[in-house]
């Protein structure tokens, strides 16, 4: 399992597909080696999750550097050495320790994930190396008509992308929006190679937080939502939220003393904090900084409603946090396209509070209806028994009838 986000990493969804896959295929009488890197590569590190890699995992982890951080002379680096990404150094100490591996321990698959491109790159090189059968775990698209931004990251990316699609036995996605996507732009490759494997959410994660929950009491207090994670500026972008809030409590329908918005830890920081002041609303949505996972699901266990911020320019892709939502069962406010994945998989749920995005109308009306479900002691409307299959225990189960089938 080559991945590059694993326990000691910290500060984003994407260390848990791997972490959670890791943990649960022994169940499935699959063994797990996971190459991954040295801590030092990390932006952050936590010790939170070490307990969760299962003992029977063998782990290695190589050399990497940060090209930004270990290999810049005053801000400034070299983009050679930073492509496709800032750890392509993981490359070099990955390939033959993965050899080694390989050698020793006779895996039968080679199992890579993004979204680091480097993963690819290490597992191709691998899978060409020793002959390996090999699982592309893309999780959602890896390239777009304008991704990445700059056109000679772009460029590689494309390259690794057409390698990877070419010499991989499986490619998985985890929605089939990209599903669709790639299949479309691979015509020549034949449909049995394309798989889709959805993220999900941890039983028990939520069995452990679920016991030092508590039930907060409205009429004597503020209603809470929180979103939980990234907000990427493109992709979802907060500012017709934050300009219906002024818009709102201009007409005095909401004010600091019935509603509070907790953005945590939401990435790009001194930006939002200027929208939020350009909006005037500094006493209504607050920007925390990120919390170890567990912490951060008792906040969204505790919260009293739930926001999720998706752009129709990611129609093909769900955030993982939306499963975590869904299992909270705490009621839900969408802000995506209606026609999207991340609607489907509400709505399939039985959520309807979804409104556009981009429009300070439809969320401005959407959120006062919202509020006053909240309010009156309901909003969530979730099908409880149907999520079961979102659990990483499931997801894993579908990733070892994928490696049994090859």
């Amino acid at each position: 399992m080559v991945g590059f986000h694993y326990p000691p990493f910290r500060g984003g969804s994407g260390i848990h597909r791997t972490l959670k896959f890791s943990r649960y295929l022994p169940d499935y009488d699959w063994q797990p080696i996971v190459l991954t890197c040295n801590p030092i590569a990390y932006p952050q590190v936590g010790n939170g999750q070490l307990s969760e890699i299962p003992p029977c995992a063998k782990v290695a982890r190589t050399f990497a550097l940060d090209t930004a951080r270990h290999l810049s002379i005053r801000g400034r680096y070299l983009k050679y050495f930073a492509l496709p990404d800032r750890w392509v150094s993981w490359w070099l100490s990955a390939v033959p320790i993965g050899i080694h591996l390989c050698n020793k321990y006779r895996p039968r698959i080679i199992w890579s994930t993004y979204p680091i491109a480097t993963a690819h790159l290490i597992g191709l090189t691998l899978h060409l190396w020793t002959g390996i059968p090999w699982i592309a775990d893309f999780r959602d698209s890896m390239t777009e008509d304008e991704y990445p931004a700059d056109p000679a990251v772009r460029k590689v990316y494309q390259w690794i992308e057409r390698l990877t699609v070419k010499n991989c036995n499986r490619a998985v996605f985890t929605t089939s929006g990209t599903f669709r996507m790639y299949a479309e732009r691979y015509p020549k490759i034949p449909k049995s190679r394309w798989e889709i494997i959805g993220n999900g959410y941890d039983e028990e994660d939520f069995i452990a937080c679920e016991k030092t929950t508590f039930k907060r009491s409205l009429s004597k207090g503020r209603v809470i939502l929180v979103h939980s994670g990234l907000l990427y500026p493109s992709e979802r972008d907060p500012g017709a939220f934050f300009a219906a809030l002024a818009s709102l409590r201009r007409d005095g329908k909401i004010s600091s003393s019935n509603l509070k918005i907790v953005l945590r830890g939401s990435g790009d920081e001194k930006f939002y904090s200027q929208l939020i002041r350009e909006n005037s609303i500094e006493d209504l949505v607050f920007l925390e900084p990120s919390i170890p996972h567990h912490e951060a699901l008792l906040e969204v266990l505790n919260a009293d409603g739930l926001l999720v911020f998706q752009a129709s320019n990611c129609n093909h892709q769900i955030p993982a946090k939306v499963y975590e939502y869904l299992r909270a069962e705490r009621p839900i406010f969408a802000m995506t396209d209606p026609a999207g994945d991340t609607a489907g998989v509400l709505k399939e749920a039985g959520i309807d509070t979804v409104v556009p995005l981009d429009s300070k109308e439809e969320i401005a009306h959407g959120l006062l209806s919202f509020l006053s479900k909240i309010r009156q002691g309901g909003g969530y409307v979730g099908r409880n028994k149907e999520i079961g299959h979102y659990s990483r225990r499931a997801r894993t189960k579908e990733l070892a009838q994928l490696l049994n089938s090859i």
